[in-house]
């Protein structure tokens, strides 16, 4: 039967044993003890019973880090204390919650053509108000033509003008009016949202109610008066801002204006007579102005929605307060001649008695040239 110390001790009933010193091993004492560890050739301590207590062990256990050896190193030297720690800023260590980073989506097409709706309306009415002297200048040519010919180059100048400018207007009008439905919409959208609501009308009755015919002089209106009717909700105007509901109906009733000279326009053009075919040009001149004055007010009613003026100036908004007590003046306000007429007032006593005791043995001298006027009115004499 094999010992259970891996052969370290021979034999149980021998209690003496020698530990080494480098590697632990005890090893039994079988006779003459030995001086060096078999396994590690490390010293030997004198032999001790194996059942020793404590205190009369030859030897102790000392713990020390794996892979450390020999005598622990001194201690350091004890420093002087230094201030305590502190911070000079706000760490920035530790758990940071910070909200999600939105990622802002580029722009597309239609969202950069919204966004260039001021340069679209001021193209657009100048090309309608070129459109409009084109015109007035065929019916200059109409009446020269009533007692004189007119040279060919000149009538294809006409008509080239003409047909250039009111089809190039009639194109940006178009675009313009695709760029204003999307205004609208993101008007309605940023004004119901503002005020917690939804849009109660889709993007489809919005492009309907602005695109079929008839039915678009009409409906636009509606549209803007609930957009300033729910940029109001919370506030103390129920009914809107004035003075923005004011600005969306001028440009509603020249909206409906300029499309009732449209329709008027194309009328005449079906006229038989050549009175008839002139008349449609002078109205067909007037119509291009309207359309021109209807740009105009497009870009008005649109830089009002943006708290700006028609330059695109920001407007400041006044504010009247009412007055508790009556209007008093806080500096007194000051009176040059009424000074100098209470100084020499002031002085005028002792000036009198002076006179008085210098002419007491003499006769009293009557008054020379102006002096009693002055002295009886000496205000009126400074004021002069």
């Amino acid at each position: 039967m094999e010992p259970r110390n891996g052969g370290h001790v021979a034999d149980s009933r021998s209690p003496v044993v020698q530990p080494c010193a480098r590697c632990g091993a005890r090893w039994a004492v079988q006779g003459k003890p030995l001086h060096w560890c078999p396994r590690c050739h490390g010293v030997l301590l004198s032999p001790a019973p194996v059942d020793a207590p404590p205190a009369r062990r030859n030897y102790r256990w000392v713990a020390r880090p794996p892979g450390r050896r020999g005598h622990p190193a001194p201690a350091a030297r004890r420093r002087q204390p230094t201030e305590t720690p502190r911070y000079l800023r706000i760490p920035r260590w530790g758990l940071q919650d910070r909200p999600p980073q939105r990622t802002i989506a580029p722009p597309t097409r239609f969202q950069r053509l919204v966004e260039r709706i001021p340069e679209l309306l001021m193209t657009t009415a100048g090309l309608f108000v070129l459109a409009a002297l084109a015109e007035f200048g065929r019916y200059g040519v109409l009446l020269r033509n009533r007692t004189r010919l007119i040279p060919p180059w000149l009538l294809y100048l006409s008509d080239g003008a003409v047909y250039v400018f009111g089809i190039t207007a009639l194109l940006f009008a178009l675009v313009t009016a695709v760029a204003m439905v999307g205004w609208l919409a993101r008007t309605r959208r940023a004004a119901f949202a503002a005020a917690q609501r939804e849009d109660p009308r889709s993007l489809r009755a919005l492009i309907l109610g602005c695109v079929v015919p008839g039915v678009n002089l009409v409906w636009p209106g509606v549209f803007l008066t609930d957009a300033v009717r729910a940029r109001a909700a919370g506030t103390m105007l129920p009914g809107g801002d004035p003075r923005l509901l004011r600005t969306v109906r001028i440009w509603w009733a020249a909206w409906v204006l300029n499309g009732i000279l449209v329709v008027v326009a194309q009328l005449y053009r079906f006229a038989d007579t050549l009175q008839a075919q002139a008349d449609g040009v002078l109205v067909a001149a007037w119509t291009d102005l309207a359309a021109a004055a209807v740009a105009v007010l497009t870009l008005w009613m649109v830089r009002t929605f943006d708290g700006r003026d028609l330059r695109g100036r920001e407007v400041g908004r006044t504010r009247w307060l009412v007055a508790t007590a009556p209007a008093e003046p806080v500096i007194e306000p000051v009176h040059p001649g009424a000074e100098s007429a209470r100084a020499r007032a002031e002085s005028e006593p002792d000036e009198s008695a002076a006179r008085e005791s210098g002419s007491a043995g003499r006769a009293p001298a009557d008054a020379v040239g102006n002096d009693e006027a002055v002295a009886s009115n000496p205000e009126e004499v400074l004021a002069k």
